[in-house]
């Protein structure tokens, strides 16, 4: 018999979706970004997101593009490579805007190049929201390195900016590629690292 997955549900805190629940499956791959975080990274970014691409890089069942979504991003990218929380993902965007989002099942290391030009092709700036799997699970150590490769891979004319949720006994380079570090905030165990091209 199949193990049936608790769903847990969070809330878009603002926009034009505020109120709508999102449903976010327990699963060890899928953390959702914590409350406190989401509304830190919304008050830094507060109304520039507005007509303005947004990437969720490892999305799982997409809270932070979903907020971004409601406040006014013209367009929205989610890459998510686990099944459960790829159908909540598209489920959630059922109950916004699916006209604005686009979904990727898959590794989203395979997927980005694809992603990045996509979002590239619009001649609009972007936002690039990662949040790795935490490098302390098997077969992840290597996660932070090749994340901090993708993010060296972003061209200063594409990007607005970029934030790195991560633990935050990691020390993020100062600079990566043409972007440079601008602020970071610490919320316990995680921390928010903020880069802008330089």
């Amino acid at each position: 018999m199949r193990e049936k997955i608790k769903i847990f549900t969070t809330t878009i805190i603002g926009g034009d979706f505020k109120g709508r629940k999102i449903e976010i499956p327990d699963i060890s791959t899928t953390r959702s970004s914590k409350g406190i975080l989401k509304e830190s990274f919304f008050n830094t970014i507060q109304f520039e997101i507005i007509d303005k691409n947004f990437v969720e890089v490892f999305a799982g069942s997409g809270s932070v593009g979903l907020e971004a979504l409601s406040r006014g991003a013209a367009n929205c990218y989610f890459m998510e490579y686990n099944k459960t929380a790829f159908r909540c993902l598209e489920n959630n965007i059922k109950n916004t805007d699916p006209s604005r989002c686009m979904t990727f099942y898959g590794d989203s290391f395979e997927n980005f190049s694809n992603v990045y030009s996509l979002a590239k092709k619009t001649g609009i700036k972007t936002y690039f929201y990662f949040d790795p799997p935490f490098a302390t699970r098997d077969g992840m150590d290597d996660i932070y390195d090749k994340t901090l490769a993708l993010i060296e891979s972003i061209e200063a004319d594409v990007c607005e900016m970029v934030t790195v949720e991560h633990m935050t006994n990691l020390d993020m380079p100062q600079r990566i590629g043409v972007l440079e570090l601008i602020k970071r905030k610490k919320f316990g165990r995680s921390s928010m690292s903020y880069y802008r091209p330089a």
